[in-house]
């Protein structure tokens, strides 16, 4: 063989060998493109659960355990975020195919959507600002101006159990009530425990601020946080509960539990 021949021979064998890669990756490419997405619709106003980041897409805890989900499911989530009181409706009118927003599964709601199995569960809370604290009662309640987020399983405990307890302010968002606790313009405010825990430590820490009562749970507030997904979907709602499983029992999930909490959420 010739020195030409030779190296054209050369040649030929290296670009069959960069056509097969190219191809090759073409064809991973082709493949992510084609993994079926998976549409979460989301609060973005309920850190560390989930929240607007700098760059302005959702992020926390749920954000994780979605990406996880999709993950463990071989799809691509897309994150629409959504007001609170709206993401039932959008999820029955398609505008996604399943909230993960830190929604307690209830019986009110279950007539309106289907629930996985329960992902995190954790105890409701009043807090107050530092020295003013005192027992979860109507005479200490009296004349205290408590705030709630709308439209959570909070609010219907207040308006169910303690009727006229305290002058109650209603929030569109938790960052709400939260920021008004802190400028002074609630005396309390009622709400998730793992939330406002994070909440505190990121406000000064448990020296600013004061417990009213114990933590407390009720029949209420549900088994748990769930993933919401449309009545009769069937075939999700099973594909969800597959995977929450498989992420729990590969460590995923205490994974991401551990990068915001210091306890266990489940």
């Amino acid at each position: 063989m010739t020195a030409r021949a030779g190296a054209d021979a050369l040649y030929r064998h290296r670009v069959s060998v960069s056509a097969g890669l190219l191809a090759l990756l073409l064809s991973g490419i082709g493949q992510a493109a084609a993994a079926p997405l998976l549409r979460f619709g989301t609060e973005g106003a309920y850190a560390p659960f989930n929240f607007i980041g700098a760059d302005g897409k959702p992020q926390g805890f749920d954000v994780e355990i979605g990406e996880a989900l999709c993950a463990a499911l071989q799809r691509r989530c897309q994150w629409v975020v959504q007001d609170w009181d709206g993401l039932i409706p959008a999820l029955n009118a398609k505008r996604f195919d399943a909230i993960l927003a830190s929604m307690a599964i209830t019986e009110k709601r279950k007539a309106a959507v289907d629930f996985t199995d329960p992902y995190y569960a954790s105890p409701g809370i009043v807090l107050a600002r530092a020295g003013q604290g005192g027992p979860l009662t109507q005479a200490f309640l009296t004349g205290k101006t408590l705030g709630v987020q709308q439209e959570t399983i909070y609010e219907a405990y207040l308006d169910a159990e303690m009727p006229g307890w305290a002058t109650v302010r209603r929030y569109r968002s938790q960052d709400e009530a939260a920021q008004d606790l802190l400028n002074g313009r609630l005396d309390m405010l009622m709400a998730n425990s793992t939330q406002l825990d994070a909440w505190v430590k990121a406000n000064g820490g448990y020296g600013a601020f004061a417990r009213v009562g114990a933590p407390f749970r009720h029949p209420s507030f549900g088994a748990g946080a769930g993933i919401a997904v449309r009545k009769g979907d069937a075939v999700l709602h099973a594909d969800l509960n597959r995977a929450l499983a498989q992420i729990v029992q590969d460590g995923r999930f205490a994974k991401i539990t551990a990068r915001y909490f210091d306890f266990d959420i489940r």
